[in-house]
């Protein structure tokens, strides 16, 4: 697939996937006239008009190559959303990452306070089995079972919750850490999601369990690849683009990819494990070409 082609496929993709999660959002959330309304308005701030939307779009891309409602796989990714977006306002808490700016603007305790930043993650949490537990998803309760369970192994101890502790053990022993020992801990925090937003995205056009493997391990593959790209951007980016501080992994003395590998060697790795990404979806034809471009995306991305 020529570049050019494969950036108008993910460009297209992603501004109307990014475009479908805000209105699903606006719509789910519309701000009451009551005590609730500055929680309410603090969700808005923090899950409408941000981000790439990376998680959603897998979903979607994956249950339509099988045949699944689009507004169904939409609805669904607004669920995995509100999940990433919860663990964003709590990762940026002073008693996490103590991060200032997210997406280009205050993070959410800045921007209302520590408080209300806790209950609006709190609440898109609830939000997201809210969503999978309705009949806009899926009329059939098997269906919905199965996307709640996928998603709540992905979001806890088993999965980005896990890795996010595994990350503040890795703050108290510094550098100390092996290649064996970051790529778990990645695998969790930042992979687990991802790997799920596949999962669904199946579930949802009741794709067998046997016929998901090779989606599964797309999903890994990219989930890796996405975190090397993390750091190296953490290394090399600029802040103004990634929206975000920059730098502080190494200030604190984190392990990471980069620390690890260096530059050359983890970029290597990164573009390796999106070549390997690509020749897991080889049965596939054109309809897979998104989750393709994606995957190339994923490692060249500079924000």
């Amino acid at each position: 697939m020529e570049l050019v082609v494969a950036n108008d496929i993910l460009g297209s993709g992603l501004k109307r996937i990014q475009q479908e999660i805000d209105d699903a959002f606006d719509a789910l959330l519309p701000v009451p006239d009551d005590n609730s309304a500055r929680l309410v308005e603090a969700m808005r701030y923090a899950a409408i008009g941000g981000g790439k939307r990376v998680r959603p779009l897998l979903l979607a891309t994956v249950a339509e190559m099988y045949g699944a409602s689009r507004a169904a796989a939409v609805y669904a990714g607004a669920a995995i959303e509100a999940i990433h977006v919860y663990s964003l306002i709590h990762d940026d808490l002073p008693c996490m990452d103590d991060d200032d700016t997210r997406h280009g603007k205050p993070t959410l305790h800045k921007a209302f306070d520590e408080a209300i930043a806790v209950l609006a993650g709190d609440s898109l949490h609830a939000l997201a089995f809210e969503i999978l537990g309705g009949r806009q998803v899926s009329n059939d309760p098997w269906i919905r079972a199965e996307l709640v369970h996928a998603l709540a192994s992905a979001s806890g101890h088993k999965g980005m919750a896990g890795g996010q502790v595994m990350d503040i053990a890795a703050e108290e022993v510094g550098g100390d850490l092996d290649l064996h020992t970051i790529t778990r801990l990645q695998q969790l925090k930042t992979g687990a999601l991802l790997c799920a937003a596949v999962e669904m995205g199946a579930i949802l056009a009741k794709v067998p369990e046997e016929g998901r493997s090779h989606l599964r391990n797309y999903a890994r593959d990219i989930g890796l690849a996405f975190q090397i790209a993390d750091d190296l951007l953490d290394e090399e980016g600029d802040e103004a683009k990634a929206g975000k501080a920059l730098r502080k992994d190494a200030d604190a003395g984190k392990a990471t990819f980069v620390s690890l590998m260096g530059v050359d060697g983890a970029r290597s790795q990164a573009h390796a494990l999106a070549d390997q990404a690509i020749g897991h979806l080889a049965s596939h034809g054109s309809e897979a070409d998104l989750l393709r471009a994606l995957a190339r995306f994923i490692v060249e991305r500079d924000r």
